[in-house]
């Protein structure tokens, strides 16, 4: 082998680590964050472009206790867990469900935020449209590539229009206008929006199990080691339960 073939070799070698196989992107002091935004009270635009919510509020602090400064970037939910391994961020933190499709494509921490599927709808509908079965001949709306939108498709009865939206606030937004009738999602969003909008009422909770996790690359386990020891100092010493009571009202 020529010493210019050899240096061709080894360039190429490095590309690879650096470009490919979920390789970290840890900064020096800094953890990259995908996140899908906005997802209230998960994930919150403040007045000043920032985002807040459970979900930065959380992995603000374990960044922190690991260190390092939080840097979160927007992406469209749709396949977000597939972004560590494609080298946009370290982690996606994005009120996301572990799912085990999910699970064989990206590291999952230990569970951070229990969750249900829930149905939102108008306060003038609150008496009639109270479970699945009351939309028949009715829309209701999904956001793509949820969790949600598996239980809809799976569990609404024939009748029932399933209406796609790539966004939360679109959804609630037709809603508002009338042009879908009911939104199945998560129920701490669900639950949220109807504490901060009377015009919204939760009229039915679905028990899913559900559980959310913070997601990593396949091959990064020393980030989700450390991750999980933040969130388990978290959960000991008062941490978690002080950002929970911020957005819930209540302790976890």
């Amino acid at each position: 082998m020529t010493k210019r073939l050899l240096i061709t070799f080894v360039v190429l070698a490095m590309l690879l680590v650096a470009c490919g196989g979920g390789a970290s992107t840890l900064a020096e002091g800094t953890l990259t964050v995908c996140t899908d935004a906005p997802y209230e009270p998960f994930e919150i635009y403040a007045e000043d472009g920032t985002l807040t919510g459970f979900d930065m509020d959380m992995i603000a602090e374990v960044a922190s206790r690991m260190g390092l400064e939080m840097e979160p970037t927007v992406q469209p939910f749709e396949g977000i867990w597939l972004q560590p391994d494609a080298g946009t961020c370290d982690v996606v933190v994005a009120a996301m469900t572990i799912t085990d499709e999910r699970a064989a494509q990206a590291l999952f921490a230990d569970p951070y935020f229990d969750a249900d599927q829930s149905l939102l709808v108008r306060a003038a509908d609150a008496g009639s449209l109270t479970d699945l079965d009351s939309l028949v001949g009715k829309k209701v709306g999904v956001q793509v590539g949820t969790t949600g939108e598996i239980y809809a498709e799976e569990n609404a009865p024939d009748g029932v229009e399933i209406v796609s939206f790539d966004e939360a606030a679109g959804m609630f937004l037709s809603l508002a206008s009338g042009d879908i009738d009911a939104i199945l999602q998560d129920l701490p969003v669900n639950g949220y929006r109807s504490t901060q909008d009377d015009a919204f009422v939760v009229t039915a909770k679905f028990p899913t199990g559900e559980q959310y996790g913070f997601a990593a690359s396949l091959d990064n386990t020393d980030l989700i080691d450390d991750i999980n020891t933040a969130l388990a100092e978290m959960r000991d010493d008062g941490g978690y339960d002080e950002i929970f009571v911020k957005y819930f009202g209540t302790s976890s």
